[in-house]
């Protein structure tokens, strides 16, 4: 009984912390602030990451702070992806942005991975503490398709990255990272869950395998689809 409570409180803390940040989304994106479209992703970057930290920490929730940390060390890690990508085979465009940049990556990106990241493994744990593994596996693969997709169809409109030189899917989405994207997802939530008992610093070599594993599957379906299929 105890477990399903706190699952309950835990649930509905994530659920109040994601309506707390879609409103601060609107307000900064939406309202007239005149900040740079840089800065003002940068500030909701930092406010959802200091969120789900400060929650962790304020409610005691352990596996919380260690998925936050978890994902937060696999978005640090996806600058070099990034950084590859835009600058040596100049499928990825970070504009101008009024932010600083490392390389050719905008510095809000250190942060972003988190966001979709949380959402997706929190989302799968639930699942699999309802119903089983596989359900977990099923759905954390469709919410990737559909949060990732809709990053890469709306990202453009806010003058953020957008792919070129690639084949697209709806205008906007590349083809080539369709999968890569889906597996960051599920090698996420898998090595999660198989490792958020070790210690820290296995939990950093995990989200460093992560971006290994997403740098080279990113690299072989762009040689797969630009240069064998099409």
């Amino acid at each position: 009984m105890e477990k399903n409570v706190n699952t309950a409180k835990s649930t509905r803390d994530f659920i109040i912390i994601h309506v707390i940040f879609v409103g601060l989304c609107f307000a900064v994106l939406i309202l007239p602030i005149p900040f740079a479209i840089g800065f003002k992703l940068f500030i909701l970057v930092i406010a959802y990451n200091l969120m789900v930290a400060l929650f962790s920490l304020f409610r005691k929730y352990r596996d919380w702070l260690k998925l936050w940390f978890f994902v937060f060390m696999i978005s640090v890690f996806q600058i070099w992806p990034d950084w590859f990508l835009s600058a040596q085979l100049n499928i990825l465009v970070f504009p101008e942005d009024g932010l600083f940049k490392i390389g050719t990556v905008s510095g809000y990106m250190v942060g972003l991975w988190v966001i979709p990241l949380f959402m997706i493994s929190f989302i799968g744990l639930r699942m699999q503490e309802k119903k089983t593994v596989l359900w977990a596996y099923i759905l954390i693969s469709v919410l990737a398709l559909i949060i990732f997709g809709f990053a890469e169809l709306s990202m453009w409109i806010l003058n953020s990255w957008y792919p070129q030189n690639v084949k697209l899917l709806f205008d906007h989405i590349a083809i080539y990272i369709i999968i890569p994207e889906v597996l960051l997802g599920l090698s996420t939530f898998y090595l999660f869950v198989k490792n958020k008992s070790m210690k820290v610093w296995i939990l950093v070599i995990n989200a460093f395998l992560i971006m290994l594993l997403y740098l080279g599957s990113a690299s072989f379906f762009y040689f797969l689809i630009e240069k064998v299929i099409f």
